[in-house]
């Protein structure tokens, strides 16, 4: 798989439909792509740990800008601050990505989905 359409990208509320989404993806043997609504927004949430490898350092970079620059920078933040400039965790492993609707989710997780799926990135 090379990327995820925006509307393929899967949405979970609950552990069980999570674990489900893992599962499948560990079956598949590819990377973990999803979207978890919560409370305040949508959290895009991407995982590689089931595959025993991780993102390089340059993937990584690019991860963090691209969602940079895909977000507006929200007002009253600390510019400097990793975490609050991509809007939560983006590691080599897994990364958790904070927006507002489920639109903006589908369509940061389908930007990220390449470059997450593509293991040429893979360390």
């Amino acid at each position: 798989m090379e990327r995820l359409a925006p509307d393929h990208v899967p949405v979970y509320e609950t552990d069980t439909e999570q674990r489900t989404i893992w599962e499948r993806c560990v079956e598949r043997e590819q990377p973990v792509v999803a979207i978890r609504d919560a409370r305040r927004g949508h959290i895009v949430r991407y995982d590689l740990q089931h595959l025993g490898v991780e993102l390089d350092g340059q993937a990584v970079r690019t991860l963090r800008e691209r969602t940079r620059r895909w977000r507006s920078y929200p007002t009253g933040t600390d510019p400097i601050s990793e975490t609050e400039g991509v809007g939560g965790e983006a590691g080599p492993v897994s990364g958790d990505l904070h927006t507002q609707t489920e639109r903006d989710a589908r369509d940061l997780a389908a930007a990220l989905s390449a470059l997450v799926f593509d293991r040429t990135n893979w360390s």
